[in-house]
């Protein structure tokens, strides 16, 4: 099962559990208070996926690791195709 396919079956899960509750018959309606703190849940549980998204963003640029030999290698390919362009006639130099 795919991570996409595992959030939306959770989704669905909470999803239908909140429906069920919040959308009740009057005879089975929770009672006031926790029917208050139910019907806003969607909004405070997308909310909180935001700010863990924002977190676990800026985690990951915070601790993004630099590839000093990858970079040296990109600039070692950009100095051949210049210069290979160069001997093509390919002039390189700003107008």
């Amino acid at each position: 099962m795919t991570k996409l396919a595992q959030w939306l079956c959770g989704l669905a899960l909470l999803g239908s559990a909140w429906a069920a509750l919040a959308l009740a018959p009057p005879g089975l309606q929770p009672p006031a208070p926790l029917r208050q703190a139910l019907l806003p849940l969607p909004v405070y549980l997308l909310v909180a996926f935001g700010c863990y998204s924002l977190a676990t963003v800026g985690y990951r640029v915070a601790t993004f690791n630099d590839c000093e030999e990858a970079a040296a290698e990109l600039q070692e390919h950009i100095r051949a195709a210049r210069a290979d362009l160069r001997r093509r006639g390919l002039s390189l130099e700003p107008q």
